[in-house]
């Protein structure tokens, strides 16, 4: 069985604001499909609180903003990434308001948009729509992709894998020219494997934060696009930055729930239990400092006092500005019975945001030509070793748009016969409970050895464990028809094998790597670019 379509789609894995940013820049030019692998409205953007950034205001300029993304990232933000994103970030803004995105105006500001301000900017230039901007900016563009006549929305769809020129006969394959064709895709609900020839393929699948126990990211966060890109032979790079988010709801009913950078910028305080604030022992900046510091604090914080939670006091903003800054914090809480006016809010650091991920160049095109990875699934240098906060979002904007512009350079490859995916050798699984074992066991070991604190031997011994569950999971895998929580735990193994070689190779402490074991900063660093062995032969 093969397929070869008259033109084939470009696909797009990944319905969050890098996925739809591409698919909406293409779609009136060419037909596009976007898988989705759960229901199309769970995806990472719509989890982000904060905003995104826009050099908007005549206080600000590109300089400022570059400044602020270098100092963040720790030395290793590549300075041309920034430029050229912070260059774009007024037309991104503004590019969504005309797509009609609902941001908190502010007859007074620039483009009419209120600005606030996160730890790690020198000003304002956050556009946000109170606290829940990507849900505002999900919803708006996921209606408008929905009613593009050329784009097609696949629920429960999962890539399990490119298609590659390992798997064609075709006459450039034997010139050594190497591309990608198109994906294999699980229709979940029919439990069937389907072959999706494509003109190109992005990768848009967001993180891999689910590879943690603790973490702020939805169910999706699986690193499926890294994986999947490093399985093809792609550099992966950086990939021991994992960014932990200061502030997460310390809870027992909501362990996911973000309490945004913002409420410290507008003034939040951090507290031990007695209510001393403890930030200016850790850094001048206090609450406003880079998030990979406030992180590292309040761990050290916990550990010093065996706490399991410190609090962040927001009560003497006062309710009124608390319900009309941070209405979903506020109502999200009180349902809790937490009332924030007057309580202080019980937070822990959790997995946030992946800063490395498959290496592209400022088109989002990857080491394999008709691959694109945008968003937190690649790797552009924007972040360095730690995101300033609120640049994802204007990432995927403007690397969307760049993205589709290339795709749209190229000429349309003449189809090839793909070949189907063949079930022939496995039957369906016995035992379901393997999976749910061995995903529980990686995040646990995850969590407790290559945490915001690392030690060589922690790491080696959490390879070790890898090491080990790869093998099962790979025996599973070959002998057992396919599901998506069997996919997803072997993207994930992959993933967490990617952070911690990385940073075993760190030897030194910077941004969001910190070890015990060198605990210094070197004068000069490089990125961790990683080399998969089917890239070398």
């Amino acid at each position: 069985m093969t397929a070869a379509p008259q033109e084939a789609p470009v696909v797009i894995i990944g319905a969050g604001l890098a996925g739809l940013t591409v698919a909406l820049h293409l779609a009136d030019t060419v037909p596009v499909v976007i898988l989705a692998k759960r229901e199309l409205t769970e995806a990472a953007t719509a989890w982000a609180q904060g905003g995104i950034v826009g050099v908007l205001g005549s206080d600000d300029s590109i300089e400022s903003h570059v400044r602020d993304t270098q100092e963040a990232g720790a030395g290793l933000v590549d300075e041309a990434t920034a430029r050229f994103i912070a260059e774009r970030s007024a037309a991104a803004v503004g590019w969504l308001v005309e797509q009609g995105v609902p941001f908190t105006p502010d007859d007074t500001g620039p483009m009419g948009l209120h600005l606030t301000r996160e730890g790690g900017h020198a000003v304002r230039r956050i556009a946000h729509a109170a606290d829940a901007t990507g849900k505002a900016i999900h919803d708006q563009l996921l209606a408008v992709a929905r009613r593009h006549p050329n784009i097609t929305l696949r629920e429960r769809w999962m890539a399990l894998d490119l298609i590659t020129s390992r798997h064609v006969q075709r006459e450039d394959v034997d010139k050594g020219v190497p591309r990608v064709y198109g994906v294999y895709a699980l229709d979940i609900d029919a439990q069937r494997v389907e072959t999706l020839p494509a003109r190109a393929v992005v990768l848009a699948t967001g993180g891999a934060g689910k590879v943690y126990r603790y973490t702020t990211n939805p169910d999706t966060s699986t690193g499926d696009g890294i994986a999947m890109a490093w399985r093809a032979g792609c550099r992966v790079a950086n990939m021991e930055f994992i960014q932990f988010h200061p502030t997460c709801l310390y809870h027992p009913q909501e362990r996911s729930f973000l309490i945004t950078e913002a409420l410290r910028g507008e003034g939040g305080h951090l507290k031990l239990p007695d209510g001393t604030r403890f930030m200016a022992a850790h850094d001048e900046r206090m609450e406003l400092a880079p998030r990979d510091i406030v992180a590292r604090a309040i761990d050290f914080e916990m550990k010093k006092h065996g706490l399991d939670h410190v609090w962040l006091d927001a009560t003497h903003l006062g309710e009124a500005f608390l319900i009309e800054h941070f209405p979903t914090i506020h109502a999200r809480c009180l349902k809790l019975g937490i009332d924030i006016a007057r309580q202080p809010i019980p937070v822990v650091p959790a997995v946030h945001f992946t800063c490395g991920g498959a290496v592209t160049d400022l088109m989002g095109r990857c080491d394999l030509p008709g691959l694109y990875a945008v968003g937190e699934t690649g790797y552009t240098g924007l972040h360095g070793a730690n995101r300033l906060a609120s640049n994802s979002l204007l990432e995927c904007v403007v690397l969307g748009q760049t993205c589709a512009a290339d795709i749209l350079s190229h000429p349309v490859q003449a189809p090839a016969p793909l070949p189907a995916w063949d079930e022939s050798q496995v039957e369906n699984a016995d035992e379901q409970v393997v999976i749910a074992h061995n995903w529980d066991e990686l995040r646990l070991l995850m969590w407790n050895y290559v945490g915001i604190v690392r030690t060589t031997k922690r790491l080696e011994r959490a390879l070790h464990r890898i090491e080990l569950l790869r093998g099962e999971i790979d025996d599973y895998y070959a002998n057992f028809r396919v599901t998506r929580d069997l996919l997803e735990l072997r993207n994930l193994v992959d993933c967490a094998e990617l952070i911690v070689r990385s940073a075993l190779m760190r030897h030194e402490s910077r941004g969001l790597h910190y070890s015990r074991d060198y605990p210094q900063t070197l004068p000069v660093s490089f990125p961790t670019v990683l080399i998969s062995e089917r890239r070398r032969r």
